[in-house]
């Protein structure tokens, strides 16, 4: 694909030196920069904005200690949303990642904040008091430092081997520890006050940032004069989004494929399949989280040879056809434990490709990389979001099996006229 990692010339000679060093090596040396840079690092880097985002705000403990308050389905909902607003928005001040500090402190401190944050949240009298929901929403924000901090890092990798892993055990980390943390607070919410059980949040938030002092060092870009800077990075961003290759990438970004927004719907169809209740909470709660965390690991044996791109594609069509088992198959619970199963592993797949892709579409992170990583990660958030509205609009007309069905076709259709554009491109 057409400046899949693009130079910045004289603006980034360091970086122009590494790559042409990566370019050089042998086998062996490639090895030893995956060795070097330690990439498997990523999945417990992204642990603290996992707790925060993917375990207390959207994983479920939220919701379940505003029941526990008796405060309605429907008010919950709408905390929940506002709350999960700052995974679309970041990329306003992501940006600050790549100034002032290293890319790793940003991480650390953003965690430290969010965990205090969540700490003082805990303590009001009610979650949902404005200054409750003023604390969480901050602390939502700070936990994003996370995202655009690691972005920017796995950006600076030098091989796509190392990023192949960084981006499977990132996403594979998130799930999990958005999966543990739901677990652990939910269970401790019935024994312990809630002050305690904000603590611990922080602890879950804050602990795992303290990681980030293990990251290796990246190769730092050369320094300059405010106008240098802006300059670089305007000819960062210019070769990243202004070129008629950056077209097919936004394509691959905005379009139906592998977004996993079945996830949240499907248990609402679970009974016209004879499956009860208790094996809903278990393959759509933990045993769904590991599914996809395994399924995000399972991309590390893809090879690195094959372009992101094309993988992405290939394993979005894969997961479009396990679909298929719930749109096609007898409604019976072996076709929903069979189909489910098949589509949680494949999504989580798919999401580690995803971050390959967007690692791909970023080039090298260069000065900027933090702030073009989450501009590019937040035009991935767009379908997971229509998506849900288009398989709602299935579900409704159609029944169960439309549900399925109207995302599993048009999954099918996206990644087959991009894998088409993709596969006629040579990979430069």
């Amino acid at each position: 694909m057409e400046g899949r990692r693009d130079n910045f010339g004289s603006m980034n000679e360091i970086e122009a030196v590494g790559e042409a060093a990566v370019l050089n090596m042998g086998v062996g040396g490639e090895e030893a920069i995956v060795a070097r840079e330690r990439p498997w690092l990523y999945g417990l880097l992204v642990a603290p904005n996992a707790v925060l985002a993917n375990g207390i705000i959207q994983g479920g403990v939220l919701g379940f200690l505003m029941r526990q308050q008796g405060i309605g389905v429907g008010q919950t909902s709408h905390v929940i949303a506002l709350l999960g607003l700052p995974t679309t928005i970041y990329f306003l001040w992501s940006p600050i990642t790549d100034f002032l500090m290293r890319r790793r402190t940003w991480l650390l401190l953003g965690s430290v904040v969010a965990a205090l944050l969540m700490v003082a949240a805990f303590r009001e009298n009610s979650l949902t008091s404005t200054s409750s929901i003023v604390l969480m929403f901050l602390s939502a924000c700070c936990g994003q430092l996370v995202v655009s901090a690691c972005g920017g890092m796995m950006g600076a990798l030098q091989v796509e081997r190392s990023r192949r892993i960084a981006g499977s055990f990132y996403q594979g980390g998130s799930l999990a520890f958005g999966a543990a943390s739901v677990f652990v607070l939910v269970m401790e919410s019935t024994r312990v006050s809630r002050m305690t059980l904000g603590v611990m949040a922080a602890a879950l938030i804050a602990v795992p940032a303290l990681l980030a002092l293990a990251a290796p060092e990246q190769v730092a870009v050369s320094k300059g004069s405010l106008g240098e800077t802006l300059r670089r990075m305007g000819a960062e961003f210019k070769s990243t989004f202004w070129r008629w290759g950056a077209i097919p990438y936004t394509l691959v970004m905005l379009f139906p494929i592998a977004t996993g927004s079945a996830i949240g719907l499907l248990p609402n169809v679970a009974q016209d399949y004879g499956v009860n209740g208790q094996h809903v909470a278990w393959v759509n709660g933990l045993g769904g989280a590991l599914l996809m965390a395994a399924g995000s690991l399972a991309a590390t044996f893809i090879p690195a040879r094959i372009r992101a791109s094309v993988a992405y594609l290939l394993v979005a069509l894969v997961n479009a056809a396990t679909l298929g088992v719930l749109w096609l198959g007898p409604l019976r619970p072996s076709t929903y434990y069979l189909g489910l199963t098949m589509y949680l592993f494949t999504v989580g797949t798919a999401y580690a490709m995803f971050t390959a892709v967007v690692l791909e579409f970023l080039g090298q992170s260069g000065k900027s990389g933090s702030g073009r990583y989450s501009i590019i990660n937040s035009l991935g958030n767009v379908p997971v979001l229509y998506v849900i509205a288009l398989d709602g609009w299935g579900g409704n007309k159609w029944g169960a099996r439309g549900l399925s069905g109207t995302e599993a076709v048009a999954g099918a259709v996206g990644s087959t006229i991009l894998l088409a554009y993709f596969l006629t491109r040579k990979r430069v």
